[in-house]
């Protein structure tokens, strides 16, 4: 399944360049919401299907979440090694490594 989503041109914030979703479907929504709940779907994977980059996924879970879900979302997956692909793959690594030296 891959999921894209239109965007316009995008602005500048403090030196970010911040996209604006333009129609996003009650399906897209849905979807982009069950990647990010899924520990093991990194934020790259969620891009490479939706478009939308790990900032654009923070503000959809903002909007369309309860301030309590969104809160406890974020407590989740803030410091996760598996939502951040390069995080996971040193994590991996190590471990691996520190089983050899037993």
């Amino acid at each position: 399944m891959e999921l894209v989503l239109s965007r316009d041109s995008g602005t500048r914030r403090r030196g970010v360049t911040v996209s604006t979703l333009v129609k996003e479907t009650d399906s897209q929504t849905s979807a982009i919401i069950r990647l990010a709940w899924e520990d093991r779907t990194t934020f790259e994977e969620i891009e490479k299907k939706t478009g939308l980059s790990e900032a654009e996924v923070i503000k959809v879970m903002r909007r369309e979440l309860k301030p309590s879900s969104f809160r406890l979302w974020r407590k989740r997956v803030n410091g996760r090694i598996t939502k951040h692909r390069k995080r996971f793959e040193k994590e991996i690594l190590r471990r691996s490594e520190d089983e050899f030296t037993r």
